[in-house]
């Protein structure tokens, strides 16, 4: 077992693996468009490059800082490694944030000049700029985990007992929820419960929130001003709150795009939590279990994964959004 992070150090309370492979079928082996990010307490990272596992040193990281984050490239002019890559290159270059407005802000600039810098001279039809997921944690000492996500990538919340998603897939299914046109029940059946491929917003390539047939450049942010009541709590730019119980997976769609995704996931909690299971024990669990028991329909696809254990997990802010906290069990259908 390949893990990139093998070589890191995370301090005493935080316990992290990583690893990419391009398909997990030995018949089909596609360009690996996913990358990722991992920056440790003393500032050393590990990313993608050419497909292949890369090191480097940030100067000045704060010690005890850490930035993990997945990337999922995709179509445009056929770039969509590319994309993922200068995502994972601009990180390096982003200064380790305190507060989530300075994430959000260094963040939301890096989109911009990427963008730009994939414009095709005379290209007239943005649909065509690659674009990528990223979906960042970013967890200074002594503070909750900062969320920033576009994309359909996602991040989980695995207990003994429950498979939670912490994160809402920028798709279709989404924009009909925001204008009132799929309820609740509808929603998580066709986000959770089925493979549809089609994304409405990515960095890099911009957002079709308001207007399908309109791509805008910007990002938008999805919260409590702008999501359906059920989804509210899971705003795209929050601080998160987490337990020292659960096992958090940080991970691109090649792990749930099958036909009947649920069946899958709800195997994680065995294979990802238990008394003394390290980071690199569920990691390991995970890929393996897919490898050798893949789920029926299973379409060939990318597969990152990074896994977090929290040994003594932040307080929660002192001022919080009780529309930014994470989705109660109960908040999600009782067949989901």
């Amino acid at each position: 077992m390949t893990r990139i992070t093998d070589m890191l150090d995370f301090g005493p309370g935080l316990d992290i693996a990583a690893r990419s492979s391009a398909s997990i079928s030995k018949l089909q082996v596609p360009e690996n468009q996913d990358n990722l990010l991992v920056v440790d307490a003393a500032g050393r990272a590990v990313f993608l490059r050419d497909q292949t596992g890369q090191s480097a040193i940030i100067e000045e990281w704060p010690q005890g800082h850490v930035r993990v984050a997945v990337m999922d490239g995709m179509g445009g002019h056929g770039h969509g490694r590319e994309a993922a890559e200068a995502v994972a290159d601009g990180l390096l270059r982003v200064p380790a944030c305190g507060t989530l407005e300075e994430l959000c802000a260094h963040l939301d600039r890096l989109h911009d000049q990427l963008q730009k810098r994939f414009c095709q001279p005379g290209d007239t039809d943005s649909f065509r700029r690659p674009g990528t997921t990223l979906t960042l944690l970013e967890i200074p000492p002594g503070q909750a985990p900062m969320l920033y996500h576009a994309g359909d990538s996602r991040l989980y919340e695995i207990t003994a007992q429950t498979v939670r998603p912490l994160t809402v897939d920028h798709v279709p299914a989404t924009c009909f929820a925001m204008h009132g046109l799929l309820g609740e029940q509808e929603w998580w059946q066709q986000v959770h419960g089925e493979h549809r491929p089609q994304i409405s917003q990515a960095y890099i390539l911009g957002n079709a929130f308001a207007n399908p047939q309109l791509l805008e450049d910007g990002l938008l942010p999805l919260d409590a001003a702008n999501l359906p009541p059920f989804l509210r709590r899971l705003s795209d730019r929050r601080a998160v709150e987490v337990r020292a119980d659960a096992t958090y997976l940080l991970a691109t769609d090649g792990f749930w795009s099958c036909g009947r995704p649920l069946p899958w996931t709800a195997r994680w909690p065995a294979l990802m939590v238990g008394p003394g299971h390290s980071a690199g024990a569920a990691l390991d669990a995970l890929f393996n279990d897919y490898a050798d028991h893949p789920p029926a329909n299973l379409h060939i696809d990318n597969v990152t994964a990074i896994v977090l254990r929290f040994a003594q997990p932040a307080p929660p802010p002192e001022i919080r959004n009780l529309d930014e906290t994470a989705l109660p069990a109960a908040s999600i259908p009782p067949h989901f």
